[in-house]
């Protein structure tokens, strides 16, 4: 039988990259972590990390009890949480979301889930998907409402983790631009045609892809601001600072904006969710609103391909 201290330990050896970072949040000593390594392994048979002068890596057996060991510490949380439940006598649903996400795809969601569930008490919390996507992982969460853009899924096919990805929808990219600017009266454009412009950033993930486009097409991206919020961006492009890349959920339906030519670059929005042994009916059940909800939003947004303003 496997002990899952250890395995808590190991856990936290895989997080932080090094025993002594492992050993700090842990409030063990080092020497205690590696000692709880060592017994680790001898009861597996087999190394669970490998050390180096630049930290720790997991080997492939370790990599198999780190996933292990977030399945089984999710459903103990997920025990603990309905225990205090039925204790309570009200149940609780936790939700992730990022902020676009929480602004127009959750709350008609909501609406119809409170309306069909008054007993249930929602909690929602805001993250971005690499915060999100753990929590629920790890039982902090019983869904997130997240995205991706041209990487990996944040869950990945076969998870072995326990994690499950419910696409909702393609969330193209459109420029925003300045009122009176000599693109406005196209109907679509092409990245490259903006290579001399400024740029507001409403996204750092979305800076990280135009840095990349740039590169590729061989031009220099000049940034003249940079925020957290699409939202702020567009008041922001409204006000001449510069142009801004906005995914379709996000656009301000005053804003001039123009659909990107193919290749199109898009936001993929999806739930993620943790297959369990019992059924989660409250979670099935803002899930499935959610999936009639961005269904509702993409035929209202299907005439998006001519200029907006």
């Amino acid at each position: 039988m496997i002990d899952t201290q250890r395995l808590r330990v190991l856990r936290e050896v895989a997080r932080h990259g090094s025993f002594s970072r492992a050993a700090a949040v842990l409030r063990f000593t080092p020497s205690a972590v590696s000692q709880q390594i060592a017994a680790l392994e001898r009861g597996v048979g087999a190394a669970v990390v490998e050390r180096s002068t630049r930290g720790v890596v997991l080997t492939e057996p370790g990599r198999l009890l780190v996933e292990a060991a977030e399945a089984v510490f999710a459903e103990l949380h997920h025990a603990q949480e309905q225990i205090g439940r039925l204790t309570a006598g009200r149940t609780r649903l936790t939700v992730a979301t990022f902020t676009s996400g929480g602004r127009h795809l959750l709350p008609r969601a909501l609406a119809r889930f409170v309306a069909e569930r008054p007993d249930v008490e929602v909690n929602v919390v805001e993250r971005e998907p690499e915060d999100s996507v753990p929590m629920v992982r790890q039982g902090q969460a019983d869904l997130a409402l997240a995205y991706h853009f041209d990487g990996p899924l944040p869950v990945g096919p076969g998870d072995r983790s326990g994690l499950v990805w419910t696409p909702l929808m393609e969330d193209g990219m459109s420029v925003v631009l300045p009122p009176g600017h000599r693109l406005a009266g196209r109907e679509s454009v092409d990245l490259t045609e903006l290579a001399g412009e400024r740029w507001v950033m409403g996204c750092l993930k979305t800076e990280a892809f135009l840095r990349r486009y740039a590169t590729r097409a061989g031009f220099e991206l000049q940034i003249s601001g940079s925020t957290t919020d699409y939202f702020f961006a567009q008041t922001l492009v409204t006000a001449g600072v510069g142009v801004s890349l906005v995914p379709r959920v996000s656009l301000d339906p005053a804003a001039l904006s123009l659909p990107i030519r193919p290749p199109r670059p898009t936001r993929y929005i999806g739930v993620a969710t943790v297959l369990r042994r019992r059924p989660q009916p409250h979670v099935d059940a803002l899930v499935a609103a959610l999936c009639g909800g961005s269904a509702d939003d993409a035929e209202l947004r299907e005439d998006d391909s001519g200029a907006r303003g």
